[in-house]
């Protein structure tokens, strides 16, 4: 029976797809550890596939090399050295789980599976994975360990079971993705099954962005007694090794490094920020173009990618029409001198003039309208569109998630692109983000100190400029009663007369949600962006686009 036991907790940024390289990763902290003294290594959830592989993980061939990365895995731990808990796809007796297997000796020792799959918000593992019984502790070196995967904590059925059939230490495998508020839910959680258990738990989680998702570490543990022993940064890869030590009343972790998790728009920001990165990085685009328009949105974004992907790494262009306000200009210009980044000038008027005369004999007789405001939005989408097919560097979009939800931007104009930091941001908190920057430089940013956004962008009335004197609440509410009746619709579910009650005016938020509904099909073509909020659009809410439901009649 051992007395101390050595537990690296290795908390690293793995590639969807990527086996061989996830399995360097998984090589890299094994001999890290070691040299730290480690008896055990793990990390968090399917780190050798990447997490989520979606149907990826369907594949044969990419359930063979799977199977092969982690058996050379196993055989190199037979040099004595730590062993390895890593989870993988893997199959057994017909089924194919996501699974957590203990490597050492050589060998693979154990192979649990994770009981409760989640099946809602922006997980489908029911889809992918079959379901395993509930899982009994492994015997690690003498000491039994018990192995929840990620959701088997979040309800007491797997952690009592493995109480009841003799665990000493909970080790949790985590692919927990960020939302705002998110870290005291999980902390909350490992507390409860502490408590119920009494038994110590250590959480794993992984860091880094997928798609979408951004998984943002805070790696913790959490001794029997509910005090927090250790606590790895977010938004950060590393490596810890806590010490474990037993003791009469059960397995006890020494007080480790403890720092503070990221929490409000320092969180928000890392999160845009690191979703940015790896999006740019792992699909391998040498940098990002963006139209820089003198607004709050173009500037906050152009921010973002400076700390992301560093200035030298961040195109913008301005592309004016004969709406755009010297104001505007000036901004921009400002903002990319701020920044350091570069700034070139392409006018679409000539384009638009030619739209104009190409469609002039058939709009004869017909006013001037949103038809001739969406032709300068889609002038400006392929002019930028252009420019990424000659040099590559990929399209960031802009638009935020009040303009998203109710349509306010033109399909194949300001929405074409490859990705978008602020897709679930709304606009309110874009201005307070904004804001925060210019005050705040977060570590680990590539952008410069200091004022990044010009004053001037921050307070002028927002406006699309695409014809004279417009501002956006023509057409819209004022941003704080918007975004308050959107958290309504779409974060809460609520119903129309609880949104009334709220203090706002029924007509008003009868037509909010008829442009929620409305605007769907523009949603189901926008680019993918960070998922920030308890519920973005795409995998967390899923609405048809043929929809004649309205809760305001």
């Amino acid at each position: 029976m051992s007395e101390a036991l050595n537990i690296a907790v290795a908390q690293i940024n793995p590639v969807v797809g990527d086996i061989a390289g996830n399995a360097d990763l998984v090589r890299q902290a094994r001999a890290e550890a070691a040299g730290q003294g480690a008896d055990l290594v793990v990390f968090g959830e399917l780190v050798i596939s990447g997490y989520p592989p979606e149907d990826l993980v369907l594949k044969a061939a990419f359930q063979d090399e799977a199977e092969a990365a982690v058996r050379a895995l196993a055989a190199e731990t037979g040099d004595g050295g730590p062993g390895l808990a890593l989870t993988v796809p893997w199959r057994q007796d017909g089924g194919l789980y996501n699974a957590v297997l203990v490597l050492d000796g050589g060998e693979i020792v154990a192979a649990r599976f994770k009981h409760d799959l989640p099946n809602y918000g922006v997980f489908d593992e029911k889809r992918v994975f079959a379901a395993g019984s509930p899982p009994g502790p492994v015997n690690f070196r003498g000491v039994r360990l018990g192995l929840p995967i990620c959701e088997d904590i979040w309800t007491p059925d797997v952690a009592e079971c493995l109480a009841e059939t003799g665990a000493e230490i909970l080790i949790v495998p985590n692919g927990s993705p960020f939302e705002d508020g998110k870290f005291d839910v999980r902390l909350n959680h490992a507390v409860a099954r502490v408590t119920e258990t009494g038994l110590p738990l250590l959480y794993v989680n992984q860091v880094g962005g997928q798609d979408e998702l951004v998984f943002d570490g805070g790696s913790f543990v959490v001794n029997a007694d509910c005090s927090l022993a250790l606590q790895m940064p977010t938004f950060q890869s590393g490596l810890v090794v806590s010490q474990w030590r037993r003791g009469g009343d059960g397995w006890h972790c020494a007080e480790g490094p403890r720092t503070a998790p990221d929490d409000g728009l320092l969180a928000i920001y890392q999160a845009m920020t690191l979703g940015l990165r790896d999006y740019v990085n792992k699909n391998r685009f040498p940098g990002v173009i963006l139209g820089l328009s003198g607004g709050i949105d173009s500037a906050l974004s152009a921010a973002v990618a400076a700390d992301a992907l560093g200035p030298d790494r961040v195109w913008c262009v301005m592309l004016p029409s004969k709406y755009t306000s010297g104001d505007s200009l000036e901004d921009a210009e400002g903002c990319a001198e701020m920044l350091g980044v570069r700034l070139d000038t392409v006018t679409i008027k000539p384009a638009v003039d030619a739209f104009g005369a190409m469609l002039g004999e058939l709009f004869e007789g017909r006013e001037a309208d949103i038809t001739e405001e969406n032709i300068q939005s889609r002038a400006r989408g392929m002019a930028l569109m252009a420019i990424s097919n000659k040099f590559g560097h990929m399209v960031l979009t802009t638009g935020n998630k009040s303009e998203m939800s109710v349509g306010y931007a033109t399909i194949y104009g300001d929405m074409c692109g490859g990705f978008s930091v602020l897709k679930d941001v709304y606009k309110t908190t874009a201005f307070e983000l904004s804001r925060w920057r210019n005050q705040q430089l977060p570590e680990g940013a590539l952008g410069p100190a200091g004022r990044v956004i010009p004053e001037n962008i921050i307070t002028k009335p927002p406006s699309a400029e695409l014809r004279p004197d417009q501002k956006d609440e023509d057409s819209l509410p004022p941003y704080d009663a918007l975004d308050d009746i959107l958290r309504c619709l779409v974060e809460e579910e609520m119903a129309f007369e609880e949104i009334v009650a709220r203090g706002h005016q029924a007509a008003v938020v009868k037509r909010i949600e008829h442009l929620l509904y409305v605007a769907e099909y523009k949603r189901r073509q926008a680019p993918p962006g960070v998922k920030i909020t308890a519920r973005n659009f795409g995998r967390d809410r899923r609405y048809p686009i043929t929809n004649g439901f309205r809760d305001a009649r």
